[in-house]
């Protein structure tokens, strides 16, 4: 019933918002409650778009059978929406069908923080990258891939400009820009990988040009599953493409084992003047909870390595759901994460600015 669920989403926000502020998190967002999906979503907002898409396999994945098909069968098991099966196709001219989609539910984040102005420092809105929706829906109807990507990143700006219109920071969730290097460009050179980055990065930068720069943020990542991700490019190898993004900062994961050791990388490339780094001290695919203390040390490193505490917020690895039902982390610990990350930050705060 389409009623209802519009009515389940919007209490699903409110819900959202009144947790991320008991949990003490003062950058807060809607959840992306009312997306089935973190990017998916599109297929019911642009046009052009058909049954039928496929995605190639992650080479991390393909190197260890024993545990993909572990993780298959516990897969298999859930009631979830799944950004793997089931795609889309792009099979004609992509544009943003109506407007009046994101405008409502930037509407409805509005009235869902009216409740608790004055305790939270500033809201943020995700929206996807152009880069994940043309790697993920495979292209059927433009002649080359910077056609399509330039066609998507003019479709996207609907969403962006009225974000931004809407008194919200942008995050622009990019994913591609780390994770095709073991799935798209799995077979092929590094360079060529870097080339995507380069060209996705270009057409963001088109996309994002009527909105200043200190209300954008980027989020990049190797893909937010549990996986071995020995197969993932360094960041070393991409972040000199991802830092011509025209963005006021980044979001990047540095909590997870695989670059947990990355954020020294801003000691040689340092960011800009107006930039800052959210760097992800909570990971969002085990059921741990970070202990205050180590979040704090993590975040004292990466103050370090950036030289200006006043440029580092705390902020979790990715999202804790790519797409409805997925998750591997039990809600009550999302919220103790949260409460820990919280807490670290005070910590880490004190010792800073003492």
């Amino acid at each position: 019933d389409e009623a209802q669920l519009a009515d389940e989403g919007r209490k699903a926000v409110a819900w959202s918002v009144g947790k991320q502020i008991e949990c003490g998190v003062d950058v807060i967002n809607n959840g992306e409650q009312q997306r089935e999906s973190f990017v998916l979503y599109l297929r019911r907002r642009l046009t052009g778009l058909a049954d039928g898409g496929s995605r190639p396999s992650f080479a991390d994945l393909d190197r260890y059978p024993e545990y993909n098909r572990s993780r298959q069968e516990q897969l298999s098991g859930k009631q979830a929406v799944s950004n793997w099966g089931q795609l889309p196709r792009t099979v004609g001219a992509i544009s943003y069908a109506d407007p009046a989609a994101i405008r409502d539910e930037c509407v409805d984040f509005a009235r869902a923080l009216e409740p608790v102005r004055g305790r939270f420092a500033e809201p943020f809105f995700a929206a996807p990258s152009p880069g994940i929706l043309a790697t993920i829906v495979k292209n059927e109807h433009y002649d080359s891939f910077d056609a399509y990507v330039s066609a998507i990143a003019d479709a996207l700006r609907v969403e962006y400009e009225a974000i931004h219109a809407a008194g919200f920071l942008l995050q622009l969730d990019c994913p591609d820009l780390a994770l095709e290097r073991h799935v798209t460009y799995k077979d092929r050179p590094v360079g060529e990988f870097v080339a995507f980055v380069e060209t996705v990065v270009a057409a963001i930068n088109r996309a994002i040009v009527n909105i200043p720069r200190d209300r954008i943020r980027l989020h990049a990542c190797w893909g937010n599953y549990e996986g071995p991700h020995d197969s993932d490019v360094p960041l070393a190898d991409i972040l000199p493409a991802i830092r011509q993004a025209k963005v006021g900062g980044f979001v990047l994961p540095f909590a997870n084992p695989r670059h947990a050791h990355e954020y020294t990388l801003f000691r040689k490339l340092p960011l800009a003047d107006d930039q800052v780094l959210v760097a992800g001290v909570v990971d969002t695919l085990t059921n741990f909870v970070e202990h205050p203390e180590v979040i704090a040390e993590r975040l004292e490193r990466v103050a370090a390595a950036v030289g200006d505490p006043t440029r580092v917020l705390a902020g979790t690895d990715c999202g804790f759901d790519t797409s409805a039902g997925m998750g591997r982390v039990s809600p009550d610990i999302v919220w103790a994460k949260l409460r820990s990350m919280s807490e670290g930050a005070r910590i880490a705060s004190a010792r800073l600015f003492k």
